[in-house]
């Protein structure tokens, strides 16, 4: 099965990756849970409306993560499994945008970007929140950096993060590499997470299932939930 990254490598890259016996499955524990990254307002647009007015959107692309997102979600939440979605929100001041102002151009006073109080920080209808999910505002791009995140999760014994949302280089990748530091198996559904330039879609995915992660269809992981809702013998 062709992965989004495999028209990037080369032969010599495909012996690399065998030689150093790179990307192995580390599977599914006992207890998962899905964290959802930053499906807001400001991310994707309006459904249908490529008319340039949200400057960070992923259009299209997003939409099409947004709808898998939200079969995982539902699929999740059937099965008891517990839903964490992120907020990335700055002050409408951008008192907190720290150094990553210094990398993107800080755009004050719109409605249409990740402001406090704006509609463009706002989460999606398609993903929730819904009774029973936890919502999280962080304010750098890794969902654990600076938040109660990894406490919720020792609380309720998980072992394992379904990570899904945008922007798959930014957001998703920093929250990846976080989970797996603190040896949480990490499963990332390709088609469930968006960004906006292909190529930092592939090659981000590359690097997670590389070392940090399994990749795997949204699919795969709704079966999974699908296992997890099964009343135990």
């Amino acid at each position: 099965m062709n992965q989004p990254w495999t028209d990037y490598l080369g032969e010599h890259d495909r012996a690399v990756l065998a030689r150093g016996r790179f990307a192995q499955r580390m599977g599914f524990g006992a207890r998962p849970a899905i964290i959802a990254i930053d499906c807001q307002r400001y991310m994707v647009g309006e459904r249908g409306v490529d008319d340039g007015r949200y400057p960070s959107s992923c259009g299209a692309i997003g939409w099409a993560a947004v709808d898998r997102i939200g079969a995982l979600l539902s699929a999740a939440r059937g099965a008891g499994v517990p839903v964490f979605l992120t907020r990335f929100v700055l002050a409408a001041d951008g008192s907190d945008i720290g150094v990553y102002g210094r990398k993107r151009a800080f755009l004050a006073g719109r409605e249409d970007w990740c402001l406090e109080g704006t509609p463009g920080a706002d989460l999606l209808p398609e993903v929730g929140p819904l009774a029973g999910d936890t919502v999280i505002v962080k304010k750098k791009p890794s969902a654990f950096f600076g938040t109660p995140l990894l406490s919720y999760l020792v609380e309720r014994q998980i072992d394992t993060v379904v990570i899904v949302g945008g922007a798959t280089s930014n957001c998703v990748r920093a929250t990846v590499f976080d989970a797996s530091s603190f040896n949480l198996r990490t499963i990332v559904p390709h088609d469930a997470v968006f960004d906006r330039l292909p190529v930092s879609h592939a090659i981000s995915l590359f690097d997670m299932d590389r070392q940090f992660a399994d990749v795997v269809s949204a699919q795969e992981v709704i079966e999974r939930f699908g296992i997890q809702a099964e009343p135990t013998a």
